[in-house]
C-alpha cells in the first residue's frame, strides 16, 4: 500500500507540474498577443507642420514644394514632372511596421509612398533603395499603364489584384495600408488586401534582377529605413499618416 501511495503522489505532482507549465505557456502567449494588440500607433504627420519630415538628402534645407493646408500635407508638384528632387522622408527609421494613411491625387497625377529608404548622397532618389506603394490616377493618367504601374501595386514588382481593388475617383480620399513583417508584405486599399508577397523568393529575386530594378543594385538593400513621399511633378494630398512598429 505504501508503494502504491507513493506512485499516486508522484502522479499527482506530475499532473500539477504539467498543468502549471501549460498555464505559464498560455500566459506567455496571451501576454505576447496583448502586447502586439496594444502596441502604440505613432503619428507621422501632426496636421499642422512638416515636423518629422525633411527633403531627401537635403538635411535641414527648407522644404518649399510641400505645404500644410487645413490639416492636409500637400505636394505642390514643383518638380515639373521629374521623379527626383522633391521627395520628402521621415526623420525616423522603421523596420517591421504597419503603416496607414489617406491620400488623393490630382487628375492624371502620379505619386508614391516608399519605405526602407536609405539616405546617401550616392542616391538621387528614394526609389533607388525603397519599395514603392504606387499612388496614381489609373483612369486619367495620360498614357498606358502596365499593371505593375497601377495604383496600389508594389511598383515594378507586384501588381495589385484588380478583382479586389476599389480605387476611388480623383478628388476623393483613399485609405491605404502597408504591413511589413520580416519580408512578408501586404498592400491594402480601401479595406481590401490587393497585394501580398514574400521578399527573397525565386520569383521576387527574378523580378528584382531582370526587371526595372536590374540597373539599381541597391533596391531593397535594407530592412530598416525612412518612409518617403514622392513629388513626381503632380499635386497629391496626404493625411492621417500613422505607423505601428511590429516586433
Amino acid at each position: 500500500m505504501r508503494k502504491k501511495t507513493g506512485l499516486a503522489t508522484i502522479a499527482v505532482f506530475t499532473a500539477m507540474a504539467f498543468s502549471c507549465n501549460q498555464g505559464n505557456q498560455k500566459t506567455v502567449e496571451t501576454a505576447t498577443a496583448e502586447d502586439a494588440a496594444t502596441r502604440e500607433w505613432i503619428s507621422l504627420f501632426d496636421g499642422q507642420s512638416l515636423a518629422g519630415w525633411r527633403g531627401f538628402n537635403k538635411g535641414d534645407a527648407v522644404v518649399d514644394n510641400w505645404i500644410v493646408e487645413d490639416g492636409v500635407l500637400t505636394c505642390l508638384g514643383k518638380t515639373g514632372g521629374a521623379d527626383i528632387g522633391g521627395d520628402i522622408v521621415t526623420d525616423a527609421s522603421f523596420g517591421n511596421f504597419e503603416l496607414e494613411w489617406e491620400w488623393k491625387i490630382s487628375e492624371g497625377g502620379n505619386s508614391g509612398l516608399m519605405y526602407h529608404v536609405v539616405e546617401d548622397q550616392k542616391y538621387k532618389a528614394p526609389y533607388e533603395t525603397g519599395p514603392e506603394y504606387q499612388l496614381i490616377d489609373d483612369i486619367g493618367f495620360p498614357g498606358t499603364l502596365e499593371n505593375w504601374q497601377q495604383a496600389g501595386a508594389n511598383y515594378a514588382m507586384n501588381p495589385a489584384d484588380n478583382a479586389k481593388k476599389e480605387l476611388n475617383p480623383v478628388g476623393e480620399w483613399n485609405s491605404s495600408k502597408i504591413v511589413y513583417n520580416n519580408g512578408h508584405v501586404e498592400h491594402w486599399l480601401n479595406g481590401q488586401k490587393i497585394v501580398e508577397f514574400q521578399e527573397g523568393t525565386p520569383e521576387w529575386n527574378k523580378e528584382k534582377t531582370e526587371g526595372k530594378w536590374k540597373d539599381f543594385p541597391d533596391y531593397k538593400i535594407a530592412n530598416e529605413g525612412k518612409i518617403a513621399l514622392q513629388d513626381h511633378g503632380d499635386q497629391a494630398w496626404f493625411r492621417n499618416i500613422r505607423i505601428k512598429e511590429l516586433p
